[in-house]
């Protein structure tokens, strides 16, 4: 089931797309973190939105769909595949001339970047989650929030399961994102369990002697 009030045509490509990641094995927001993903946007109606990992283009363009009247979406993905997939998708959709793609490695786009932006989703590398939390803090508005994809990661991250050895170091980094956005000033973060996770983290304006 797919989650918009936008065409039925736009929908039908969202359901294309929903059949296409599952069958092709590529990670998009699943279902139940979606309905918070959603409820987050439409609570906020973000205006300039920046995403970390746009896959084959599918939370872009609920991004843009779900935000302000207004919204634009710069979105970075790594692959130029899959970069070029979600410029064929984004192209079919109403929303193609509000969606920015740049192709490349994350951490370093985000240091080109100039902001502001009022909405930040990341769902790329789980182990650059705190390099691009700090990478965007010059671009971010007073009020922005941050929404980050997996960070319970197949319940490793909280929960009482070890981790096989092959994720440990996700789960060690994805643990020092919680903490960090759990206690860094001006930040206030809840963790959604729904999906595999969603760490929403919203700014507050703060007084310079309070970030030392």
């Amino acid at each position: 089931m797919t989650d918009t009030s936008d065409t039925s045509e736009f929908a039908a490509l969202l359901r294309e797309m929903e059949s296409y990641a599952a069958e092709h094995h590529v990670p998009i927001i699943n279902e139940n973190g979606r309905k918070v993903f959603l409820s987050v946007i439409r609570e906020l109606r973000p205006h300039r939105v920046l995403e970390i990992g746009t896959a084959i283009g599918y939370s872009a363009l609920l991004l843009a769909a779900n935000g302000a009247e207004d919204a634009r979406v710069t979105t970075l993905e790594l692959s130029e595949e899959r970069a070029a997939l979600a410029r064929a998708f984004i192209a079919r959709s109403p929303y193609a001339d509000r969606i920015e793609l740049l192709q490349g490695d994350a951490g370093e786009l985000l240091t080109e970047l100039t902001g502001k932006y009022d909405f930040v989703f990341i769902d790329a590398a789980k182990g650059q989650y705190v390099d691009y939390f700090e990478k965007i803090q010059p671009l971010l508005t007073e009020d922005a929030t941050i929404v980050a994809d997996n960070v319970l990661f197949r319940g490793y991250v909280m929960g009482t399961e070890k981790a096989p050895r092959r994720y440990r170091t996700i789960v060690k980094r994805l643990r020092q994102y919680i903490e960090l956005t759990s206690h860094a000033a001006g930040y206030t973060t809840e963790i959604f369990a729904r999906g595999d996770g969603l760490a929403v983290s919203r700014r507050h304006a703060v007084h310079p002697e309070d970030e030392r």
